[in-house]
């Protein structure tokens, strides 16, 4: 039986990830792009990093990490094979896979925002061939894959299944979990056809331990969006528990560690001053926004991102009641803040509930400062400025504060000094329960 051109096509590419000669070309050099870059090239795969920030593509390009957990090692390594990262997006022929890294965050209305994929799009669409694959990685709503990228490969004159593969496959990075990496962390993957998914696991297979082939681009959408949701809804009935806790006059931290105990049907999560990272104070509004699109209103996941967007301001109101108890205003009061990246022993500062508290002190006037060992400065962010950088706890430091406000748990703190010297301690982390540690009153 003789092979049709459209399956030659996708032979050849097959072959090519095969034999790892298959260019590889990430778009998006951050969280997740770079991470993934250092996987793929140490399978072999020759990588081209696109970016659209000059600074960024010159410290790769000088094989500067700017991420904490990959050194800068990994990347003169993967400089030896060829890597280099560029602005300019007519590369994007060179490429025989490409997979989309960008952010996908919520407007201010909460809405999702995908101007970053589309100008991706915008970028590479007179640039995409047949015979390439296209990944998306960015989290966003069930049907983005199918009724957004797929109507540019089709304005391009290329048949999708056929002369080219498009395939959803959502990042599920863990910075600062040393148990797993892009490596061991299975991987979903769904295809626009079967022809695209085939395509896709194989690509993946060959840097990835484990793939994990759903039916379709929609299911791995899906997918990506549930695995979240479940963690928002269930840190977002532990943070209510903690405020009913309070008033009862209740330690929530002894109540989940003694239900925990139990060997079957519990999970233990933790409040805190709030959820951050770009995927979990985000993703259950992607889905509750094209769930309205079915006349459908998802109550129960919103309610949950309500209680978790209202803990920065349940931490300063703690705050507050704590100073007023020792006669002190919070406007004028100088506050330290400990840990401003969005979980422990991280440098991402990403939807960090520890930014929101910090922009509500400022409105209140208190003076701040801010103490973490992976942030030394505080860096761009679209929304947030602070002309700050990172202060060294010293006993003479925290004695002069009228309040210390612990928001991350960095393992990296000397939290027996800091209880030691603090006047004021606030801690929204259950550190000190865990540690066994004394601290101050609050």
């Amino acid at each position: 039986m003789s092979i049709t051109p459209n399956s030659e096509i996708k032979e050849k590419l097959l072959s090519k990830i095969g034999d790892r000669s298959a260019k590889l070309g990430i778009i998006g050099m951050g969280y997740v792009g770079i991470p993934l870059a250092v996987a793929a090239g140490s399978a072999g795969f020759p990588v081209l990093g696109f970016d659209i920030l000059k600074d960024r593509i010159a410290q790769l390009n000088a094989c500067q990490s700017p991420i904490g957990h990959i050194p800068n090692s990994a990347l003169q390594e993967l400089k030896k094979s060829g890597f280099e990262v560029t602005d300019d997006f007519s590369r994007a022929t060179e490429c025989d896979a490409l997979i989309i890294c960008v952010p996908t965050p919520l407007d201010k209305t909460r809405e999702p925002d995908l101007s970053f994929v589309t100008s991706t799009m915008d970028a590479i669409r007179a640039h995409l061939r047949a015979g390439q694959l296209l990944a998306l990685e960015s989290t966003t709503w069930p049907g983005t894959t199918e009724e957004v990228l797929k109507p540019y490969i089709e304005q391009a004159g290329l048949e999708v299944g056929n002369e080219f593969f498009l395939v959803y496959s959502p990042e599920r990075e863990d910075p600062g979990n040393a148990n797993f990496n892009t490596h061991t962390i299975p991987k979903v993957l769904g295809g626009d056809t079967e022809n695209c998914r085939d395509v896709g696991v194989l690509l993946y297979e060959a840097f990835i331990t484990k793939v994990v082939p759903v039916s379709s681009t929609k299911a791995a959408e899906m997918t990506k969006l549930l695995e979240n949701i479940q963690r928002s809804v269930n840190i977002g009935l532990m943070n209510e528990m903690k405020i009913v806790a309070d008033q009862m006059g209740l330690d929530i931290f002894e109540v989940i560690d003694a239900a925990a105990t139990k060997p079957f049907g519990f999970t233990a999560y933790y409040p805190g001053p709030g959820i951050g990272g770009h995927c979990i104070p985000i993703d259950p509004f992607y889905l509750t926004w094209k769930a309205r699109e079915f006349g459908l209103h998802t109550r129960f996941i919103e309610l949950a991102g309500e209680i978790n967007a209202s803990m920065p301001s349940y931490a300063v109101s703690k705050l507050v009641r704590a100073l007023s108890e020792r006669g002190k205003a919070l406007s004028g009061a100088k506050v330290l803040v400990l840990g401003i990246a969005y979980k422990r022993d991280i440098d991402d500062v990403r939807e960090s509930p520890s930014v929101l508290v910090m922009e509500q002190l400022r409105n209140w006037g208190a003076e701040l400062s801010y103490s973490d060992p992976n942030v030394p400065t505080f860096p761009i962010m679209r929304e947030h400025s602070f002309d700050l950088e990172s202060v060294s706890l010293t006993p003479e430091f925290l004695g002069k504060q009228d309040a210390v406000l612990l928001l991350t748990d960095h393992t990296t703190f000397d939290y027996n000094m800091i209880a030691e010297h603090a006047p004021l301690l606030i801690d929204t982390r259950g550190v000190y329960r865990r540690m066994g540690l004394k601290m101050p009153t609050a």
